[in-house]
């Protein structure tokens, strides 16, 4: 309920470009400081590297990689239906354009840099990056914690969390996104991968019901 608030109120935001955007030119103006302050070049390849792991490659061959490793490690397990994570992955690599392209056109949101949108140009809102990462990332942890020992779960759950944090932050560091963009892409992922935590059970039990 909470990430489903956060976002239809982020969202009619941007809709009517109401005082809550005032928090995203605060922050980028911020990291901007902070940026020039440091003067790392480290740094900076650091974050627009963490940016790059939310491109569709590599995430979505990471995680139809984890899908078939979870199917091999189901089906040598003896769960029926070991199959399932496969088609699971390939729903959620359909599903990341299919809710974030149109909407990237609707809210028509200009980036960081101030410069107006080109005729037939996609908005920054929501941020694909951090949508591509946390549901690619997020469904192969959630299939693989299906199959994999309770411990080595949560290690990957944690890895995945703090790989999806550091495409955010990648992102704003980098000026590649308003920090409401990836806040947002955050809750519309964080409902998608609720959703498919409580239809896994049914999806890949573990014994025939």
């Amino acid at each position: 309920m909470t990430l489903a608030v956060l976002l239809a109120v982020i969202s009619w935001q941007v809709a009517v470009d109401g005082p809550l955007l005032g928090i995203d030119p605060a922050v980028r103006d911020a990291v901007r400081h902070l940026r020039r302050s440091l003067h790392s070049a480290l740094l900076n390849h650091l974050g627009v590297a963490l940016a790059d792991l939310g491109g569709g490659v590599p995430a979505v061959p990471v995680l139809l990689g984890c899908a078939g490793l979870a199917a091999w490690l189901a089906r040598r397990g003896g769960r029926p239906r070991w199959w399932t994570p496969v088609p699971v992955a390939a729903v959620a690599a359909v599903l990341i354009p299919l809710l974030v392209v149109p909407a990237k056109a609707w809210f028509a949101r200009p980036g960081p840099f101030g410069v107006a949108l080109a005729p037939g140009q996609w908005g920054w809102y929501p941020s694909g990056h951090t949508a591509t990462s946390a549901i690619a990332y997020g469904t192969a942890a959630l299939l693989l914690a299906r199959v994999l020992p309770a411990w080595r779960a949560r290690q990957v759950g944690w890895v995945t969390a703090a790989v999806c944090l550091g495409v955010g932050v990648g992102l704003v560091w980098s000026d590649f996104h308003w920090l409401l963009d990836v806040v947002a892409s955050w809750c519309l992922s964080g409902l998608l991968l609720l959703a498919l935590h409580r239809m896994l059970p049914r999806l890949l039990p573990e014994t025939d019901a």
